[in-house]
């Protein structure tokens, strides 16, 4: 904290820009105003950076160009997936919505899965869609077995995330999607907190459709994008003019898509040093704790299939969030709050079956990019000293 500010360890949270990021907007923010869509010189300047950012989103997961959708971040990816997917097919939802034959669409997604995927589904369980949310393990998983037997023949979208944002556990994402593609059923997953950390090809996932979010990629926030594999069509949540191949009307918010093109050439140029790294920050922060606080201190989460960067534990006899008020000089998350007395458990924690009065002490530290061992110390030492 040299220069007077806490340590960042909520990474998972949001993400600086990085300064190469920021140095390759700003000619675009500055200097190249053109509208993409337009054919003039200005408007051609602006395309060739919008489709160079494209290709540079694609390269990073292992997809082509054109199946790269941005949208205004994360949230709208996934809405625009799920939302997309239902709306476009009259068998399900537009039947019900229109009085043709009612045909049903049923949904699955699991009980940990980010509000950006759970409140959409939510929203067309209410329009009549059939939805089923399977319960996890007690590390945040599901197994890809048990879950292909909870489909049925009128399935036709699973949205299941690749990693937690709160325990960092992975998924078997590439098992769900195998069995999604010899039923012919859409999967998506939500891949915001995956991307840059570890290794992510669409090709070798077997995903119908991706969900990338810029601000937890040292990029911008108020950007991202969607993967939309070749010949699945989506209805489009925003319509007008034909951008985006018709998949998301608005003109192009050229200098934060140049932001996330260059943050995903970044990322893909760091792997796979930068998941090594992140691990062994991680590793050493659960360490020092650990020894510390011995079983004063539960780890939330798969011990090892999770993100490298993601340390969720559990300070028992504590509860996260007063414990984080007692240390200022360590900017984190907890996974518990207090509200006029009452402590209320993350329902990630909840799904999980981690007991409330071992939850209620829950600390989310994720490292990133910028993370120094000092840092991780001297965070180690503050955090030992407030539970001890």
């Amino acid at each position: 904290m040299s220069d007077g500010r806490p340590i960042y360890l909520d990474y998972n949270a949001t993400t600086p820009i990085d300064p190469a990021v920021r140095e390759a907007m700003l000619p675009y923010l500055l200097e190249h105003f053109g509208n993409p869509s337009s054919t003039h010189a200005y408007g051609k300047e602006a395309h060739a950076a919008v489709e160079k950012a494209r290709q540079q989103v694609a390269d990073l997961i292992g997809a082509e160009s054109d199946e790269i959708v941005f949208t205004g971040g994360g949230s709208e990816a996934s809405n625009l997936a799920i939302k997309g997917t239902c709306l476009r097919r009259p068998r399900g939802l537009l039947s019900r919505l229109f009085g043709r034959s009612t045909g049903s669409f049923h949904i699955i997604a699991t009980a940990v899965e980010h509000p950006a995927t759970l409140q959409p589904i939510d929203f067309l369980r209410r329009l009549g869609c059939q939805v089923t949310i399977l319960p996890v393990d007690r590390f945040g998983r599901i197994d890809a077995e048990e879950f292909a037997l909870t489909t049925t023949d009128q399935t036709r979208l699973v949205s299941i995330m690749h990693s937690n944002n709160e325990v960092g556990s992975l998924m078997p994402i590439q098992g769900i999607a195998e069995h999604c593609r010899l039923a012919g059923i859409i999967s998506h997953t939500d891949c915001a907190q995956s991307l840059g950390k570890v290794p992510v090809n669409v090709r070798d996932l077997g995903v119908d459709l991706l969900t990338i979010a810029g601000h937890k990629l040292y990029a911008p926030k108020g950007i991202g994008a969607l993967f939309v594999r070749r010949g699945v069509s989506l209805e489009p949540l925003i319509h007008g003019a034909g951008h985006e191949r018709g998949r998301r009307a608005g003109t192009e918010n050229v200098p934060y898509i140049v932001g996330l093109g260059k943050a995903a050439e970044l990322a893909a140029a760091s792997l796979p040093a930068a998941t090594d790294r992140l691990k062994a920050l991680r590793d050493r922060l659960h360490y020092k704790l650990s020894v510390a606080l011995g079983e004063r201190l539960i780890l939330n989460g798969h011990p090892e299939l999770r993100l490298p960067n993601t340390l969720n534990v559990n300070f028992v006899g504590h509860v996260g969030s007063e414990l984080l008020e007692k240390v200022p000089g360590v900017a984190a998350s907890t996974g518990s709050a207090c509200h006029e007395g009452k402590v209320s458990q993350s329902p990630v924690l909840c799904a999980m079956g981690v007991p409330p009065e071992v939850g209620k002490g829950a600390v989310r530290l994720s490292v990133g990019r910028f993370t120094t061992e000092e840092e991780v110390d001297r965070a180690a030492e503050m955090l030992v000293a407030a539970a001890g």
